[in-house]
């Protein structure tokens, strides 16, 4: 074995602030909970209950499948139980390996509802319009996607039933509308009694204020209340107006008041009632930091009529609340899952892929008990800026900010063909970082790089190889690899992990080939471990 010494530096990194509410976080075991009860990437959320389980939605931009699921019983614990979206180019062929054009966008807020005995999805996206979908459960499998309205410049719609049956879809059209010189008008419509159809002579404009987004309908004892959150100087901050009357006359009034370097403005979620008179908020909340926008759970205090979300102080507005009882206190092991073993005919639910895969170069059956991928040309193949970026089939799923994370993979070597490259990487558009394997001319090397620097490490001639990588409650990533599966040697060089194109970051299994479409890489398990 060659070995080449390279002299790798501390890159002087910013730490995260306030990481202290991640030190402790979730059920902690004593009828408690700590905020946030999901420290990784779960934004946009929605939530309901039904009977005596709770479901919730999360957007997912151009990764694939798009609009994750989750299911609790208690509010604090959650597991993912399917997608929404299995195809990405159902909505757009710019979602697809092939154009990856869509980083910031694709699939962005919705609402998740229930009634007639099935799961109602409605969501936006900023380009193509909006679209929903339903399923007798959850978990799917769901009906094909259809298209609700073409349009672009609209986002953050929920769908809601009222008493009589009728339909109704509400949300923002964020974009300049050349009739009313504004942006940010909230738009109310019927819909017709299949759901999939707007009845545009019904469109009424029900509000307009900076930046207001974020919209949710009820119905509590009679009145309707119209959720959403605007930008003040403070930063956003949630609102509420009611009404005897759909259509008004409305009543407004700001909920709670925000620090934005503390509580990272607690905005998009649900209202719950777990039982009569009591109810909490499930929301993201998060300002730019690279562990994406956390989910916490806030209490609600009704005052009036109308609900304080988290702590009232004495002007009356709500307050970032950190812990609390937990709503429910039932015993129950759901987790967030990040392992597999890659033993199923199924990827693991918490894999998604960076845009819509091609699906005949990724395998569980070619070889069984491993992950296959097979290499093929990345967009603009001869330029090597940002080429993670624009390399197809780059299988991700979201991290955890937390004390201690270490994630490991194990390669087999022997398939790969001269060009090609595969390991492990963050994952973020604004700093990416990967460690693993280049062929040239017939010779592997081990690779490391962060953004568009590029340091070759060893010449190997081993075909077997463990990659890992190690982060801390601040993002400072480290990678290790190991030529026994026991010892494992850790680079000297460390990065910040990054926010970038309202995603945090994530972990990820690349493979590509810049010169052609041959070769492989079997990957026998991938096992990340995160400190609760």
């Amino acid at each position: 074995m060659k070995t080449m010494f390279v002299l790798l530096l501390f890159l002087g990194l910013p730490l995260s602030i306030h990481s202290q509410h991640f030190e402790n976080w979730g059920d902690q075991g004593d009828g408690t909970y700590v905020n946030p009860v999901l420290p990784g990437d779960y934004s946009d959320l929605d939530a309901i209950r039904v009977g005596d389980d709770y479901y919730a939605i999360s957007s997912t931009m151009q990764f694939s499948p798009g609009m994750v699921v989750l299911h609790s019983v208690d509010l604090v614990n959650w597991r993912i139980i399917g997608h929404v979206v299995p195809d990405l180019t159902a909505i757009s062929n710019e979602l697809n390996w092939d154009r990856m054009n869509c980083y910031g966008r694709g699939i962005w807020a919705g609402s998740i509802r229930y009634y007639n005995d099935r799961f109602w999805v409605y969501f936006g996206t900023p380009d193509d319009g909006y679209f929903m979908s339903s399923a007798s459960h959850p978990a799917g499998p769901w009906e094909p996607l259809h298209r609700v309205w073409q349009t672009e410049g609209w986002n953050d719609c929920c769908s809601f039933r009222d008493d009589d049956g009728q339909l109704y879809l509400i949300g923002t059209h964020f974009a300049h509308d050349p009739h009313t010189n504004r942006q940010y008008n909230i738009h109310l419509f019927k819909m017709t009694p299949d759901g999939k159809r707007l009845i545009m002579e019904s469109d009424t404009i029900l509000y307009q204020s900076k930046g207001s987004e974020a919209n949710k309908l009820y119905k509590i004892n009679g009145v309707y209340y119209h959720y959403f959150s605007e930008v003040r100087p403070e930063g956003r901050v949630i609102m509420m107006r009611r009404s005897t009357h759909l259509y008004g006359t409305w009543e407004t009034r700001q909920l709670n008041t925000v620090h934005p370097a503390t509580d990272k403005e607690p905005n998009q979620g649900g209202l719950l009632e777990v039982a009569p008179g009591k109810w909490y908020f499930l929301t993201h909340h998060g300002t730019g930091s690279w562990e994406g926008r956390v989910a916490s759970l806030l209490p609600v205090n009704w005052t009036d009529g109308w609900p304080v979300i988290g702590e009232p102080g004495s002007d009356g507005l709500g307050r970032m609340v950190w812990s609390g009882q937990k709503p429910i206190d039932k015993k129950n092991n759901f987790r967030i899952e990040t392992n597999d073993e890659f033993n199923s005919e199924q990827l693991n639910r918490q894999w998604e892929w960076n845009y819509q895969a091609r699906s005949d170069k990724w395998s569980l059956s070619d070889r069984r008990g491993y992950l296959r991928l097979y290499a093929f040309q990345p967009i603009r193949p001869d330029d090597p800026g940002n080429i993670i970026l624009r390399a197809g089939n780059t299988l991700t799923q979201r991290i955890m900010r937390t004390r201690s994370n270490t994630a490991s993979i194990k390669l087999d070597l022997s398939g790969m063909a001269n060009g090609q490259q595969a390991g492990l990487t963050h994952f973020s558009t604004t700093s990416y970082s990967t460690l693993g394997v280049e062929q040239k001319n017939g010779i592997n090397y081990l690779v490391y790089t962060h953004n568009n620097e590029k340091i070759t490490l060893l010449e190997l001639n081993t075909t077997t190889i463990w990659l890992r990588s190690t982060w801390d409650v601040k993002g400072l990533n480290t990678y290790h690899y190991s030529l026994n599966g026991k010892q494992f040697v850790p680079l000297e060089k460390f990065s910040q992990l990054t926010w970038g194109s309202y995603r945090g970051d994530r972990i990820g299994i690349y493979n590509y080939n810049s010169l052609n479409e041959e070769g492989y890489v079997d990957i026998d398990y991938f096992r990340y471990e995160y400190l609760k």
